[in-house]
């Protein structure tokens, strides 16, 4: 690799490390809940669904948030919109750690949830317009990584801060109060750290290319895609993105038309399955599963950081296959290994096979399956098979559908377990996960190496019989 090449990848690293912090937030706040959700039932006295109120109330907020970003995202821009998510999740941080009212500490758990629900929906987007098309997977799955980062940074922080309550040394005043006394508070307070850090940081990175071309500003949009490509390539993106505008009418009737019919079939379901997969489940309710399974409150906050682990382990192994092995194998191979992992779970506490650590390495099965596989490329293949002039709010509903299925797991996961058990609880997960094979196999099209422009070319050449080709890109 020559130093043009080195600095142009460096380059296109950092932004969209940057843009993937709103991942980092996306996984904190989704996982930082786990610790705390024990302490805040005891408190405020939850019935069960009052639980999964509280929990759920900031996916409801990713609800709203996400049906609100695709069209803003498309008229002001990516970037101005992900300093809106930061800018939420600060507010939401704050709130949360110094609020004394139920009521209240849910109004800002809900804006939380509008931080998230912007954040999921636009980082990924953004990370996929400003790749190249050859390392666009890689880039993408960044923001997979970061979420995996976030969720085992919360894990870590909650153990650390429950452990530390629990310690004689002693604090005054308002460390007191949010560490010692109400050891949650400073939970959900840590998450105030890596929002003023995402907040600063995106005053730095760049509008999307693919917007400013949209916008009309090629120039810059020219001049931006030249820090990632070599001017041949980045003069034939700025080519083909201005041609791709010449055929889109850019309406969301386009999306429900037949040439994108395939793709709108594909962006709603394969982030609705994922959801309904229970890998939320697992995530907001790992202590209580674990616990069901014998684990101590210690240990089972013990088991939730090695689950952070596992996450971040092969989420890394997805960034160096999912642009060599391509999509549609990496979703075979994990979607079939969670399926089994969810079935064996049911199975042993359906046996009452507790003792020991079966329970918690078939969850670690599950949860290394669903980090090479589901979480990524799900995001992979959302961000890269929708037209440039309506891929923003094409993406929020993809994402929303994403949110919905996540609203109703939150909710409904507190109320299995306790209605029909852990056992039929996870033999669910397994039945709904199941339908995800059938849509790879036979909708989802393999998109390794392709610009975004050639996916819109794809598709509009599908119906008259083609097939898509991959052709290599080069930098």
């Amino acid at each position: 690799m020559d130093n043009h090449s080195s600095s142009r990848l460096k380059y296109l690293i950092l932004i969209c490390a940057i843009a993937a912090l709103g991942g980092f937030l996306f996984g904190f706040d989704t996982a930082v809940i786990s610790g705390v959700v024990g302490f805040v039932k005891g408190e405020f006295s939850m019935s069960a669904a009052m639980e999964g109120w509280f929990v759920s109330c900031a996916l409801l907020g990713c609800i709203i948030g996400v049906a609100a970003s695709g069209k803003l995202s498309d008229s002001y821009g990516r970037k101005k919109v992900l300093l809106l998510s930061a800018l939420l999740f600060t507010i939401s941080a704050t709130g949360c750690m110094l609020v004394r009212q139920e009521a209240l500490l849910i109004s800002f758990r809900l804006i939380g949830g509008l931080g998230i629900g912007v954040a999921s929906m636009v980082s990924p987007l953004y990370i996929s317009e400003f790749s190249p098309a050859r390392l666009r997977g890689r880039m993408v799955t960044l923001y997979q990584l970061a979420i995996t980062i976030g969720i085992l940074c919360a894990y870590f922080s909650n153990a650390t801060l429950l452990k530390f309550s629990e310690s004689s040394l002693s604090t005054g005043g308002f460390w007191h109060w949010i560490i010692k006394a109400h050891v949650w508070r400073g939970m959900l307070g840590m998450g105030l750290v890596p929002a003023v850090i995402f907040l600063i940081c995106l005053f730095f990175i760049p509008e999307s290319p693919r917007w400013l071309i949209m916008m009309k500003k090629e120039k810059k949009a020219e001049k931006l895609l030249m820090k990632v490509n070599d001017k041949e390539t980045a003069l034939r993106e700025v080519r083909d993105i201005k041609a791709s505008f010449v055929t889109e009418k850019g309406g969301m009737k386009e999306l429900l038309s037949p040439v994108y019919r395939a793709a709108l079939i594909i962006g709603l379901l394969l982030p609705f399955l994922s959801q309904l997969s229970g890998i939320n489940a697992v995530i907001y309710y790992g202590p209580r599963i674990l616990d069901e399974a014998g684990f101590t409150l210690g240990s089972a906050f013990g088991g939730q950081v090695t689950i952070g682990i596992v996450n971040v382990i092969f989420t890394c192994i997805a960034i160096f296959t999912v642009d060599k092995w391509g999509r549609k194998p990496l979703l075979f191979l994990g979607v079939s290994l969670a399926i089994v992992a969810l079935i064996l779970i049911g199975v042993l506490f359906q046996l009452n096979v507790i003792e020991g650590p079966w329970i918690l390495l078939l969850i670690l099965l599950y949860i290394a399956s669903f980090a090479f596989s589901f979480g990524p490329v799900c995001w992979v293949i959302i961000g890269e098979i929708f037209p440039t002039s309506i891929r923003g709010r094409a993406m929020a509903l993809a994402t929303l559908s994403l949110w919905v299925a996540n609203f109703f797991v939150g909710q409904l996961t507190p109320m299995m377990l306790d209605g029909i058990g852990p056992a039929g609880t996870f033999w669910i997960f397994a039945i709904l996960c199941s339908p995800t094979l059938w849509l790879t196999w036979k909708l989802i099209p393999e998109t390794k190496g392709k610009s975004l422009e050639e996916i819109e070319r794809f598709w509009e050449t599908k119906n008259a019989g083609k097939s898509l080709v991959v052709e290599t890109d080069v930098l």
